[in-house]
């Protein structure tokens, strides 16, 4: 039998709710996710390619094994999550992802630069953001999207000024010293923030979900709990995972072939990477906005929306140009890509409950982080074959329109009577 990661007696309640602090430690930890994230290694590429001697096709490949070995890895860290508590997994998650960015300072080779790339894929943009949506969404249930948003707003914004500072770590100090760095700022943040900052639920702590009153009657219990393999059984749960991973293949695939992409629609090379900022704007908005609505919003138009809005911005890329046309596509990808993440951090716990949220998450966020391995492949062989990418951007459109047909046809979990009761909370030690 498990033991629940909550206190074995019930503390005292304390003063003033704590979710909303609890939110800001989590979109601190989803910024510290950067040097995991593909937008940041990627200042590292060039540097690794001129001093390790290694083709640009060896690298990729490396990234490649590391993005798909650190997927498999998610839903079992899901599962430790589940039995131990956030709190516990997160701090054993910053000292590994710290670890293994202080071992890639040292690297001087292939092998080494390929296990690196699997640590920080699965610990950094992997275990480490699991942890703390799923943290969050142990604090919230009425508000639960907009507090999702928020965290997910203010560290998409940590990750956007990740490749500025590192490109400018990296040209004075060497892409040694920027790893060593990055290993150190997450020791030293996320560490701290694990052991003093958060507690797994309001419970701990004497408090409730969304900061009732602590004589309140617990909130509605009509939401309901669904096991991992219950969730597996039902459409939904592919629907949601089809979602992210159809953004992360598309999204990654233009964020990694970019600067050709709109070179080939007549921007100059400088437009095409400032582009970027537009999309990062678009992101943070579109999270907050999503976030603030989805509590209240019907889970098939959310993601019917989100979907549509993603083919829309795959399509206007097809006929991009120089000035407020490059403009749009880079607030309409920006503007979707952040929809269906904040969508589904907000829509997994809703649909099938928070008893064993951090496993069926974990397969969700490994579906989502193996789908990314695969676009910038799949964009690169289109354009080899055809000479633009237009072919890609016009099939990969595709692809968001079906998950949103899906998402409008598929029945939701309540409705297919899979979900089991949700058992009330109780204060001693349980099994889940």
């Amino acid at each position: 039998m498990t033991t629940n990661p909550s206190s074995k007696a019930t503390p005292q309640p304390t003063g003033g709710f704590h979710g909303w602090r609890i939110a800001g430690y989590a979109a601190v930890a989803l910024a510290m996710t950067a040097p995991g994230q593909t937008v940041a290694v990627s200042a590292f590429v060039d540097p690794l390619i001129a001093d390790l001697g290694i083709s640009r096709s060896t690298i990729s490949t490396a990234y490649l094994i590391g993005t798909l070995t650190g997927a498999a890895a998610l839903p079992a860290i899901g599962r430790l999550i589940d039995r131990h508590g956030v709190r516990h997994c997160m701090l054993v998650i910053a000292a590994v992802f710290g670890a293994v960015l202080v071992a890639l300072s040292t690297v001087s080779g292939i092998v080494g630069l390929t296990a690196g790339f699997v640590g920080i894929r699965m610990a950094g943009q992997g275990a480490l953001s699991l942890a703390a949506t799923t943290l969050t969404a142990h604090w919230f249930r009425r508000r639960r999207g907009l507090a999702m948003g928020i965290a997910s707003a203010v560290g998409a914004a940590g990750i956007s000024l990740a490749p500025l500072l590192l490109e400018r770590l990296i040209a004075h100090h060497g892409w040694r010293t920027a790893w060593l760095v990055e290993g150190l700022l997450v020791w030293t943040i996320v560490i701290p923030i694990a052991l003093f900052g958060i507690r797994n639920r309001p419970e701990d702590i004497g408090q409730q979900v969304d900061g009732a009153a602590a004589n309140a009657h617990p909130a509605s219990r009509a939401q309901t709990d669904l096991t991992h393999r219950q969730a597996l059984r039902t459409p939904y749960f592919w629907v949601l995972s089809a979602s992210v991973a159809t953004s992360g293949l598309l999204t990654t695939a233009i964020a990694f072939h970019q600067i050709s992409l709109l070179t080939e629609r007549g921007l100059t090379s400088a437009a095409a990477a400032a582009n970027f900022l537009p999309q990062t704007v678009a992101g943070i908005a579109a999270t907050l906005l999503v976030g603030a609505l989805i509590d209240r919003a019907n889970p098939r138009v959310t993601l019917l929306v989100s979907m549509v809005g993603l083919a829309a911005a795959l399509a206007w890329a097809t006929q991009a140009t120089p000035g407020w046309s490059a403009l749009g596509f880079g607030v309409a990808i920006g503007a979707a890509s952040g929809a269906i993440r904040t969508a589904e951090a907000a829509l997994t716990p809703r649909l099938f409950g928070i008893g064993h949220l951090g496993t069926i998450r974990g397969t969700v966020t490994a579906v989502n982080v193996g789908s990314t391995a695969f676009g910038p492949v799949m964009f690169a062989l289109g354009h080899d074959l055809t000479g633009s990418y237009t072919s890609a951007l016009l099939i990969g459109a595709a692809l968001p329109l079906a998950v949103g047909a899906a998402a409008t046809l598929a029945p939701l979990p309540a409705e297919e009577g899979h979900a089991t009761p949700r058992r009330a909370h109780r204060s001693s030690s349980t099994a889940r």
